[in-house]
């Protein structure tokens, strides 16, 4: 059992190449339409700080920026 060929620009190709061509653009042409671009990773959207009052505000922030700072300074162990 032979695989077929066909004829391209002059060339014999077999149809498992043509096959394969197929099957890679489409995979990795989806993967690159869909991966996020480095502007997407970069912006980071947090949710609002609905504070009752302006103490409450900075004690929320100064927690929120040492707990980012603890998870910069800590290397990532995760069980």
């Amino acid at each position: 059992m032979g695989a077929s060929y066909y004829t391209i620009f002059g060339r014999q190709v077999g149809s498992h190449h043509l096959a394969m061509l197929t099957l890679g653009t489409l995979f990795g042409g989806s993967y690159l339409a869909t991966r996020p671009s480095g502007a997407q990773k970069a912006a980071t959207v947090t949710p609002p700080i609905n504070a009752a009052s302006s103490d409450e505000f900075d004690f929320i922030k100064k927690f929120m920026d040492s707990a980012e700072a603890d998870e910069k300074k800590a290397p990532e162990s995760k069980h």
